[in-house]
């Protein structure tokens, strides 16, 4: 009789939905992005960082070598020679091939394209009220299709 299920498929973890983690109230996005990488780099995690604005992405990729006199913070913009080997990936695309799949900050209005390839995304959302708008409708997207979520409001400095 001929088995057709692979029983080594049966031992493997299902794939974990990517989780969600709503950021608000933000009143600085390029500063508190910042803070995210630099936390996440503490941890030894490659990360992703999305604008669909490059004015928005030339800001960041300045404060991420400027924000912190202690910290440094490899970055390159996507499509760079050297991005695979660099923790940090500035992309205004929404390309599927990007080298990292661990955490993704969407800095942007939209919800990318290819989130669900990561395994942690953070979403920030300022006090501007068209951001609070476009990320509102992201969260009811992200929640009817049963991704994990939570919300941080960020507190008002």
């Amino acid at each position: 009789m001929l088995n057709i299920i692979d029983e080594t498929d049966l031992t493997k973890a299902a794939p974990t939905m990517t989780r969600i983690d709503f950021h608000s109230n933000v009143p600085d996005k390029i500063a508190y992005a910042c803070r995210l990488v630099r936390k996440a780099r503490a941890a030894n995690c490659q990360v992703v960082m999305f604008s669909d604005d490059r004015s928005q992405l030339a800001a960041l990729d300045e404060a991420l070598w400027t924000f912190s006199d202690q910290d440094f913070l490899p970055h390159v913009m996507a499509g760079d020679s050297l991005a695979a080997q660099t923790p940090v990936i500035l992309s205004d695309s929404e390309a599927a091939d990007l080298p990292h799949h661990q955490i993704l900050i969407n800095l942007s209005t939209n919800t990318p394209a290819h989130f669900a390839r990561f395994e942690r995304m953070f979403e920030i959302i300022s006090s501007d009220d068209a951001d609070t708008l476009a990320g509102r409708e992201r969260y009811r997207f992200y929640k009817q299709r049963g991704y994990p979520l939570t919300h941080f409001v960020a507190e008002k400095a």
